[in-house]
């Protein structure tokens, strides 16, 4: 897409800027809103003409220059009258073999990634031609070195993760696309045992706790809850990122005070006695999401049939996971060492949703976490929010088009068809953080209404 303005070129700003922040028009915007709500046929015929481009012009400056000369249209044009574009956009559309069948997709051993994990034992990947070895990894930093540097073909990451490696928060900006968040809600703050009576955030001052990984939404989420309840986060309390299979070992150790983690390390805490469960996140944001599948965009255009069977793959797989009855066999299936090495009745309660919080109490809830694909722009919008908010980012931010970059969801509208389900309308969603709503469309006046932030 060409109709916006480099989002950090203050140079390039224009003149008619748009309600929510952006450096575009109304009309820019609602053409983004309109594009991302449309069939996928735009993105596949890219892929299609930008692979025809370079078996005619193999070398880059030779096309560049073709391209600059003539237009991308014209070229296109030119091209039609002797090559069948339009059978090979058409017959592209309709997926074909995979190009590349043997994948390597990390993943960190959380129930976040259930969809990724268990598509590997219960079939889903070879359901769809493909050979995928799913590798447990360390940490959330690993995950991305190794995804950045081809040693994934895809990774199990989190919501934010995919924006920060886009956007070069961290790190220089490679192109990543997230097509299909892996679980929503399905996180939680856990205090150590002797914090029993303390459960007012007031009373957290000079408390220490981790999080997995600085863009995350464990660490937004922290910091919203803890700010709303009048502490500044990096002032009042100490973050720190800790990879989550080593939070409960902490918390026994007394290195930190609580994390706002993943499962199934809250639940492991208080299995093991060492921690409670404050309260699940789902209660400052219900419907929040947490993971994400993601992949570069050069595997995209490089392995396009490879991509479209593992999307379909990722999206049933999160389909027969959000299906209450196939909770406790999903448990079964991710419980074992080279998965997520925990003991079955640990995951039931956190899939089922019949639990113990550490406090002496049973609570019942089927949607503590739950699995939902759809990688909604507006959950992409409210992390930039966050991002900037806390200083991670600075500066004019174009926060639909990054989110329409990002966050492939007409992809995930296409394959959600195909595999016989029927997608949500992506431009509407209601979004409600701690009795605060989120208006997408507004996001800078949403951002400076926060009395404790960075920017």
């Amino acid at each position: 897409m060409t109709m916006f303005t480099d989002p950090f070129d203050a140079k390039t700003l224009l003149s008619r800027r748009c309600a929510c922040g952006g450096n575009h028009t109304p009309e820019q915007h609602l053409e983004a809103t309109r594009v991302a709500a449309s069939t996928e046929e735009s993105w596949w015929t890219r892929v299609v003409d930008a692979a025809v481009l370079r078996a005619v012009f193999p070398h880059d400056a030779q096309r560049r220059l073709f391209l600059r000369t003539v237009g991308a249209s014209t070229a296109m044009a030119a091209i039609s009258t002797v090559f069948p574009l339009a059978i090979a956009r058409e017959a592209f559309a309709q997926g074909g073999a995979p190009e590349k069948r043997d994948l390597k997709v990390g993943f960190i051993p959380i129930t976040c990634a259930t969809p990724i994990i268990m598509a590997h034992p219960m079939g889903f990947y070879s359901k769809h031609g493909l050979n995928v070895e799913v590798v447990k990894t360390a940490g959330w930093a690993v995950i991305r070195d190794k995804a950045l540097n081809k040693e994934y073909d895809a990774a199990h990451m989190l919501a934010p993760m995919p924006i920060a490696i886009s956007i070069g928060a961290g790190s220089n900006p490679i192109p990543f696309a997230m097509p299909a968040i892996e679980n929503i809600n399905g996180q939680a703050i856990t205090l150590a045992s002797k914090h029993k009576d303390k459960r007012s955030p007031k009373d957290w001052k000079g408390f220490r706790f981790a999080v997995p990984f600085d863009y995350s939404m464990h660490n937004y989420l922290l910091r919203y809850y803890v700010a709303e309840h009048g502490l500044d986060p990096d002032k009042d309390i100490q973050i720190r990122s800790v990879p989550p299979p080593e939070m409960v070992a902490n918390l026994r150790a007394d290195n930190i005070d609580g994390f706002l983690g993943p499962d199934p390390f809250n639940q492991r805490a208080v299995f093991d006695g060492v921690g409670f469960i404050h309260l699940l996140t789902k209660e400052l944001w219900d419907g929040h999401p947490c993971c994400a599948f993601a992949v570069s965009k050069e595997f995209i255009a490089q392995n396009p049939n490879t991509y479209r069977a593992l999307l379909k793959a990722i999206i049933e797989a999160t389909a027969f996971a959000s299906k209450a009855d196939n909770r406790k066999e999903i448990a079964k299936a991710i419980a074992p060492q080279n998965y997520l090495n925990q003991p079955e009745i640990v995951l039931e309660q956190i899939l089922t949703g019949t639990y113990a919080d550490g406090l002496g109490a049973v609570k019942r809830d089927p949607k503590r976490i739950d699995f939902d694909p759809f990688p909604w722009p507006q959950f992409a919008i409210w992390i930039l929010t966050q991002m900037k908010r806390w200083g991670q980012i600075k500066g004019d931010v174009d926060y639909a088009k990054i989110a329409a970059d990002v966050y492939l969801a007409t992809d995930t509208v296409q394959l959600m068809k195909e595999a016989g389900f029927t997608p949500p309308d992506p431009t509407r969603k209601t979004i409600v953080i701690m009795g605060k709503p989120f208006d997408a469309s507004k996001p800078e006046a949403y951002l400076q209404s926060f009395a404790i932030r960075r920017s």
